[in-house]
């Protein structure tokens, strides 16, 4: 058994042996054929550097060979446009050079005509003096044989020719006007009897009294008060001026203010229902009666603003419209007569083409500026444009209020309405009063104005005043010299006479021929 053993362990001793022996010799064959392939990598890897290094040495080359060529096509490029530009320079120099020989050539053409005209000149200056001394001389026989000199000549031929042209100028006047006024007068009443039929306004006008009824007349001691005390206090509170005369049960108030009026009428009335009229109370009774009368001012100007379909008007704008319900022209009451301008102006304006709602807008605010004349000077017409400017109305309605009196030049056509309207408003019937005295010395004076011209026979007034009829002299004064009668005698009225709406002037020059067959 140990020899089984000891032959087992030599067994694996020469086994372990030969496998070491077997291993060493194949770890050298893998050795040898590793190295083996290692060069042959490094060569194929030197051969391939050598490939690339000779392709990139022959694409160099081709790229220098192509920017070679691109250079030289355009170096041979440039040459050309150079020689051609240089073509083009010696051409223009041979052309300048032509030019430069015909200004030569046209200079000394043009010094020999100027020494030409200088020539002519001198000759014609010796033949035009010897005209002006042969001119003189014919006038000098002219003088001598007609016996006038030149000027008397030359006003005796303006006197003739102004003479002859007189008469034919004063046809086509007349005859031009004539026209001119039939087609305008024709066109005028058509719109306007189409505005005045479609718009009916009341005959009667508003008259903002100044009185105020008492129940008896111990009440005017009542309100006099202690030593004049109530009566003080209530002038001073409204700022108006209470008169208590001899007139039965009335009291008379007195202000310039149409409002302060208003307001020391109705705190009056107030404190005569209610009896208690001391200090305390009227000072109490005016402050309230001085807010409500605002709040009617307030609510009258938006009233007439909403009745004729009126928006976007500033609100204190309104309420200085309002004012003018307090504010009357010869009793006619102002926001009355401004809502029926602003109506009749709605309606010509549609008939003309124009804007219905601006054409309104004018009419309702042309006299407002009536509502301010108190308080600023200056005339209604301009107070009222300044307003609707600084309120930011729109430039025609501020030129068309201005414009309305003629205060200054018409731009649109909204004031020419303006005025027209105006003038229907204030000219109808029943719409204006006057006083009996004032009105005959207006008629009296108008006749007096047209009686003032040279020529004239008689004058009447007529048509309360909106007429005046001319009888002239038939052998002083001629066809034509009526025209400018009437326009002259036109003048003087507006210059000096003031009346509402506007006045016909008609001349008359009549020439009767009578005779008796016997």
């Amino acid at each position: 058994m140990l020899i089984a053993v000891i032959t087992g362990i030599l067994t694996g001793i020469a086994g372990g042996g030969v496998g070491y022996l077997i291993r060493h010799m194949m770890g050298k064959v893998s050795a040898d054929t590793v190295e083996m392939q290692a060069q042959r990598r490094v060569e194929d890897a030197r051969r391939e550097a050598d490939a690339m290094l000779k392709e990139a040495q022959l694409s160099a080359k081709a790229e220098v060979l192509k920017a070679r060529e691109a250079f030289e096509l355009s170096t041979e490029t440039r040459r050309k446009e150079l020689q051609q530009i240089e073509e083009r320079v010696a051409q223009r120099e041979n052309n300048l050079d032509r030019k430069v020989a015909m200004l030569d050539r046209k200079e000394h053409s043009v010094d020999e005509k100027l020494s030409d005209i200088d020539k002519r000149e001198q000759q014609l200056t010796a033949e035009l003096e010897a005209v002006r001394v042969q001119q003189g001389k014919a006038q000098e026989t002219l003088q001598r044989i007609a016996a006038m000199t030149r000027d008397e000549a030359r006003q005796a031929l303006m006197s003739r020719v102004e003479q002859e042209l007189h008469g034919e100028v004063g046809v086509l006047v007349r005859r031009s006007q004539d026209q001119a006024k039939e087609m305008c007068e024709r066109e005028a009443r058509k719109i306007i009897s189409h505005a005045i039929q479609r718009y009916a306004a009341s005959h009667t006008s508003d008259v903002v009294t100044s009185s105020v009824a008492l129940p008896g007349d111990d009440m005017k001691g009542r309100i006099i008060g202690r030593d004049g005390r109530n009566i003080r206090a209530l002038e001073a509170a409204t700022g108006v001026s209470i008169l208590i005369d001899d007139t039965p049960e009335a009291v008379v108030i007195s202000g310039f203010d149409p409002i302060r009026r208003e307001v020391a009428k109705q705190a009056l009335e107030q404190l005569i229902l209610d009896g208690r009229i001391h200090p305390a109370r009227i000072e109490e009774l005016v402050e309230k009666t001085h807010e409500q009368v605002m709040e009617t001012i307030k609510a009258a100007g938006e009233d007439a603003l909403f009745e004729l379909g009126i928006q976007g008007v500033d609100p204190e704008l309104a309420k200085t419209l309002g004012r003018l319900k307090f504010r009357t022209s010869y009793t006619q009451n102002v926001l009355r007569h401004s809502i029926e301008v602003a109506n009749l102006m709605g309606l010509m304006a549609g008939e003309l083409g124009l804007d219905p709602l601006l054409a309104k807008r004018v009419g309702i605010f042309h006299d407002i500026g009536k509502a301010l004349d108190h308080e600023v000077e200056g005339g209604h017409a301009t107070i009222g444009a300044d307003l609707l400017k600084r309120m930011g109305e729109t430039p025609e309605v501020v030129n068309a209020v201005a414009a309305h009196h003629e205060d200054v030049e018409a731009t649109t056509l909204y004031a020419v309405l303006c005025a027209a309207a105006d003038a229907i408003s204030s000219s109808r019937v029943g719409a204006r009063s006057e006083t009996t005295g004032l009105y005959i010395k207006r008629l009296e004076k108008l006749e007096a104005i047209a009686n003032s011209f040279e020529g004239v026979e008689k004058s009447y007034a007529i048509q309360a005043g909106r007429e005046v009829r001319v009888m002239v002299e038939p052998d002083t004064v001629d066809d034509n010299a009526a025209i400018v009668l009437a326009r002259n005698m036109c003048r003087k009225i507006e210059a000096e006479l003031k009346y509402p709406g506007q006045i016909r002037v008609t001349v008359i020059r009549e020439r009767r021929c009578i005779d008796y067959a016997k």
